[in-house]
């Protein structure tokens, strides 16, 4: 569908460029843009193997498990019955790790795996923990945005993190708005939570 979309926005771009008289400045646009795409690209994938590594460095030296083992009560209230599969519960707090450190990159296999691992559950809240799941990793806590702090930089911010509280704040709220509606709506089939 966005395919889709993004040729009927070229098509409509050359038709008005066409009409107006500027398919030069069209032209000029469109490889331009593909440049700073391309440069941005690599500036992103130059953050995201640092960060990377960082988190590849934490979880050999032992520092992601000792973040599991603060995020792990959270994540047992949060999501009852997790412990009982572990590669699930390894999952969801590594991913919940990741993306407390903004990185949400590193997170998308973690958070795959684990909706992988929480649909295999048995148990009558299996659905309500999936959905539990997707808006604890779609609207993550973020302390450290590091994407977003990387882009700003490339954009020239003279402080690319100075956006943290706001950014932690709005995902404090969407994050509970999302919980709320998780548990609201998908509640086990006996009501009992």
């Amino acid at each position: 569908m966005l395919a889709v979309l993004i040729a009927i926005l070229m098509v409509i771009s050359i038709i008005c460029g066409a009409i107006t008289g500027n398919l030069n400045n069209v032209s000029a646009a469109a490889l331009d843009s593909c440049t700073k795409a391309v440069d941005l690209t690599i500036y992103l994938a130059g953050s995201m193997a640092l960060w990377g590594g960082i988190m590849r460095i934490a979880d050999k030296s032992g520092i992601t498990k000792a973040a599991g083992k603060i995020i792990s009560p959270i994540a047992k209230k949060i999501l009852p019955g997790i412990e009982k599969n572990p590669e699930a519960h390894k999952a969801v707090i590594m991913n919940i790790a990741a993306n407390l450190f903004g990185l949400g990159n590193a997170a998308t296999p973690l958070g795959i795996t684990a909706a992988k691992e929480l649909s295999k559950d048995k148990s009558p809240l299996r659905k309500r923990n999936l959905a539990v799941f997707v808006v604890l990793n779609t609207a993550s806590i973020q302390l450290l945005p590091t994407t977003v702090a990387a882009l700003r930089l490339s954009h020239g911010a003279a402080n690319p993190f100075d956006i943290t509280p706001a950014i932690l704040l709005s995902s404090l709220i969407s994050v509970a708005a999302g919980l709320i509606t998780a548990y609201a709506l998908c509640l086990p089939k006996n009501n009992k939570i």
